[in-house]
């Protein structure tokens, strides 16, 4: 089996090819289809997945037999003020690597996000719920899903949230860097989510990946939490007592001039995951500990 991964170097990529290199997640071992793959890991120097022709003659001459694009702009402040390139990298670049992998045969991985979804609800969305996306980011992850069903009809969509994996920024570094930096730090208290560990969300992944069960899929750590809730776990888990403060999203986008309106309430219900090959996301707090104790010192670099 040949496994091509884009956005390579992005905490979901790197984590996939970290667990497929091993043949085993935290959660445990991954399917055996998966285990001595052959993995095509690309980034955008390797390929520039707006460019429909290089695209198409890409997966062409390496022929994956699945494709997983963790590919996309991920600044969802920066997707405001470049709404073009928002588009161009997280729809018509999903469009194009749907088209390609298709023909070539290959089944089609897409990673969205929560913010598909309004978020003035109560309880956590599942995959049949009406999407409503409030930002430019959201809109362009919505707007990816549709060519990504529209064009192969071996395609997943996978939704997470809140994800930190051990490359590249994330909230968890974020808040133990500000807090040794400055003491504290403020995190709004108004916007609920699921906390996801990127090797959780690489495992159930690849277990679908082996699967015909195609469609759309909710992926997040178990249970949900504020933003406030989250660092907390955070601070507690790294040693820091009393150093967060809780605050609310106007007075924080006050504060920040931040331009984005966000879900209030994002968390999702992997129901399709417990249908079909089965939900083992851990709980989040256990997830988040486990990524915490592993990752020691290098995590507040």
């Amino acid at each position: 089996m040949k496994i091509m991964i884009t956005g390579c170097n992005g905490q979901l990529g790197s984590e996939l090819v970290s667990v497929i290199s091993s043949g085993k997640s935290q959660i445990g071992e991954i399917p055996r289809e998966i285990v001595g793959a052959e993995v095509l890991a690309i980034d955008i120097d390797d390929l520039d997945i707006t460019d429909f022709k290089k695209t198409e003659e890409f997966v062409l001459n390496n022929k994956p037999d699945v494709v997983i694009n963790c590919a996309a702009m991920t600044n969802v402040d920066g997707c405001e003020g470049m709404r073009e390139t928002a588009f161009k990298v997280n729809a018509l670049g999903v469009r194009n690597l749907s088209i390609a992998s298709k023909n070539t045969g290959a089944k089609f991985v897409q990673i969205s996000t929560d913010y598909v979804f309004e978020g003035k609800g109560n309880k956590p969305y599942t995959e049949w719920d009406i999407i409503n996306p409030v930002s430019v980011y959201g809109a362009s992850k919505a707007l990816g899903e549709k060519y990504a069903l529209s064009f192969n009809p071996k395609t997943f969509i996978v939704r997470t949230s809140w994800l930190y994996g051990f490359n590249g920024k994330n909230f968890v570094k974020t808040v133990i860097r500000v807090i040794e930096q400055k003491g504290s730090i403020t995190v709004v208290s108004d916007q609920i989510g699921n906390p996801t560990n990127a090797n959780d969300l690489a495992h159930h992944i690849l277990k679908l990946a082996v699967t015909d069960e195609y469609g759309i899929y909710h992926c997040t750590g178990q249970g949900e939490c504020s933003w406030y809730d989250f660092a907390l776990k955070i601070a507690e888990y790294s040693g820091y007592k009393d150093a967060v403060i809780p605050c609310t999203t106007t007075e924080y986008n006050n504060k920040n001039n931040v331009p984005t309106k966000r879900p209030a309430y994002s968390s999702l219900d992997n129901m399709a995951l417990r249908c079909t090959v089965g939900d083992e996301m851990r709980k989040w707090e256990e997830a988040l500990k486990e990524y915490i104790d592993k990752v020691g010192e290098s995590v507040r670099h």
